[in-house]
C-alpha cells in the first residue's frame, strides 16, 4: 500500500508541466487516464485469459449499479474537498474531510454488514489514524497563526467556517463511498475468482466499476466550466506541441493516482479478514504522510517554525503507527 499511497501523493507534481490548460481541462484529462485507461489496463492484464469483460459481464445488474452508484459518489466527496479546503484552508479542510473519510470509510461497512464484527483493534487503529490527521492540521494551524493577516487572507481569502464545515462534512462522508464501493463489489471478487484471478488482484474488476462513476460525477462537472467559461477550446487551439505535453502529463497523473487503490487491493487480500476493510485507514494515513513529506521536500512548509515542524513530524509520525495496529492480536 505505501507504494501506492507513495504515487497519489506525487500525482500533482506531473501537473506543474502542464501549459496553458485551465484546471478543468487538465483535471478531467487525467480523469481519462485515471478513472478509465488504467483501471481497464490493470485488470485486464491481471484476470487469466484476457476474461475481464467476461467478469464484467457476469456481474449482477443490482451489483454493478450500486458499485457505480458508490463510485459517482465518491466524485463528489473529490470536488467537494476542494471546496473545503477553499473555505476552511488546508489545515482545518483536510483534518476535518479526510478524518471523516477514513472513519466513516473504515467502520461503517463492518456495522452494516452482519458477516463482520467491529473489533476493538479496528476501532483502535481508526482512532490513532483520526488523532494523527488532527496533530497534522493542528501543526498547520500553527503555521497560519505565524503569518500576517496578508498572508492569511492570502491564502484562504473566502474563510467561512460555518459553510466550510458543512462541506468538509460532506466532503469526507462522499469521499468515503469509495470503501463502501469495494465492499459492495464482493460478487464481484468471487466471479473473478471463478475465472482464476489471483487474491492479490481481485478488487481490480470492482475498480472499474467504482471509477466510472467517479469519472461521471468528474465529467459533468468539469465539462460545464469548459463550457461556462469557454474553456473546451484549450484541447486544440494552443497547437499540438503543447496537446501532446499535457497529455503527456495529465496521463502520467493519473497512472500515479490510480496506483493507490491498486496496491490497495493487493494490501487488503494480505491482511487478517476481520481487518481488512482497516487497510482504507491505512491508505489515508500514508497517502497524508507522503503528501506531508513531498510538501516538505517542496518547501511547502517553509518559514514554519521548530516548534511547527516537530509537531508536524509527531502527527505524522503517529499516522505511519496507526497502520502497524493490524499486527495485533484481537484475541
Amino acid at each position: 500500500m505505501a507504494i501506492g499511497s507513495l504515487g497519489a501523493a506525487s500525482f500533482y507534481v506531473p501537473f506543474k508541466k502542464v501549459k496553458k490548460w485551465s484546471w478543468e481541462s487538465y483535471w478531467i484529462m487525467q480523469g481519462v487516464a485515471a478513472w478509465l485507461v488504467a483501471p481497464l489496463l490493470f485488470a485486464w492484464f491481471t484476470i487469466p485469459d484476457g476474461a475481464l469483460f467476461e467478469v464484467l459481464e457476469e456481474t449482477p445488474e443490482n451489483t454493478k449499479w450500486i458499485v457505480i452508484m458508490f463510485g459517482a459518489l465518491w466524485g463528489i466527496g473529490g470536488l467537494t474537498f476542494g471546496l473545503s479546503i477553499r473555505y476552511l484552508g488546508v489545515a482545518l479542510g483536510q483534518s476535518i474531510a479526510l478524518g471523516l473519510t477514513a472513519a466513516f470509510g473504515t467502520l461503517i461497512p463492518p456495522v452494516v454488514n452482519t458477516d463482520n464484527t467491529l473489533s476493538w483493534v479496528l476501532i483502535l487503529g481508526v482512532s490513532i489514524c483520526v488523532a494523527g490527521i488532527a496533530i497534522i492540521g493542528y501543526a498547520g494551524s500553527m503555521k497560519n497563526k505565524s503569518m500576517s493577516e496578508k498572508e492569511r487572507k492570502a491564502a484562504v481569502a473566502e474563510f467561512a467556517l460555518k459553510k466550510g464545515i458543512l462541506i468538509a462534512v460532506l466532503a469526507g462522508v462522499m469521499s468515503a463511498c469509495f470503501n463502501f464501493g469495494l465492499e459492495a463489489g464482493k460478487p464481484i471478487e468471487q466471479i473473478a475468482r471463478s475465472y482464476g484471478a489471483n487474491t492479490l488482484y481481485l478488487k481490480n474488476p470492482t475498480l472499474v466499476f467504482i471509477l466510472w462513476g467517479g469519472f461521471a460525477t468528474n465529467a459533468i462537472y468539469c465539462f460545464w466550466l469548459n463550457i461556462r467559461k469557454g474553456t473546451y477550446r484549450d484541447y486544440f487551439r494552443y497547437g499540438g506541441g503543447v496537446f501532446i505535453n499535457n497529455l503527456f502529463f495529465t496521463f502520467l497523473a493519473g497512472f500515479l493516482w490510480f496506483l493507490q487503490f491498486h496496491f490497495l487491493g493487493m494490501g487488503q487480500s494480505k491482511l487478517p479478514e476481520e481487518l481488512a476493510v482497516f487497510g482504507w485507514s491505512i491508505l489515508m494515513a500514508l497517502n497524508i504522510s507522503f503528501s506531508n513529506i513531498w510538501g516538505i521536500i517542496l518547501n511547502e512548509w517553509k518559514g514554519a517554525s521548530r516548534q511547527t515542524m516537530v509537531v508536524l513530524i509527531v502527527g505524522i509520525i503517529v499516522l505511519i503507527a496507526s497502520t502497524f495496529v493490524v499486527n495485533i492480536n484481537p484475541q
